[in-house]
Parts: C-alpha cells; sequence; structure tokens
C-alpha cells in the first residue's frame, strides 16, 4: 500500500502550510496555516477546505507560527 502526500498549501509559497498524509488506513493533517501576504493570498483563508475535515484522523502541529497553525 502507498503512502500519498498531498500539498494544500506552502507549495508555491512560504505560507498557508498544509499537507495530508494518506496511508490508506489513516490521514494525518500536518499543520492548518493561514496564507500572509497580498490580499489574493489572505482571501485564500476564506475558501472552503479542498478536504473534508471530518476524514481526518490526526491532526499534527509543527510549531505555533501563525501560517503553520
Amino acid at each position: 500500500m502507498a503512502v500519498k502526500l498531498r500539498f494544500h498549501g506552502a507549495a508555491r509559497t512560504v505560507t498557508g502550510s498544509c499537507y495530508m498524509i494518506d496511508t490508506g488506513k489513516a490521514r494525518v493533517l500536518v499543520d492548518c496555516g493561514m496564507f500572509q501576504g497580498s490580499r489574493s493570498e489572505t482571501e485564500l483563508n476564506y475558501r472552503a477546505f479542498p478536504f473534508d475535515p471530518k476524514t481526518v484522523d490526526a491532526l499534527v502541529l509543527t510549531h505555533a507560527h501563525i501560517d503553520h497553525t
């Protein structure tokens, strides 16, 4: 079974850190931070999550900066 890693933020910018690790048995969200910077980046904070939060089994916060938590 392959582990999947999805980038939901901080892939093209340094803010909005949000990654999903899916093992097939569990889904772990690593960080779920806010986007900062230009108005268009800040507006991303008001979009719906690109995943169903009810399907997340665990959340790991790497550290307490707003772009990670």
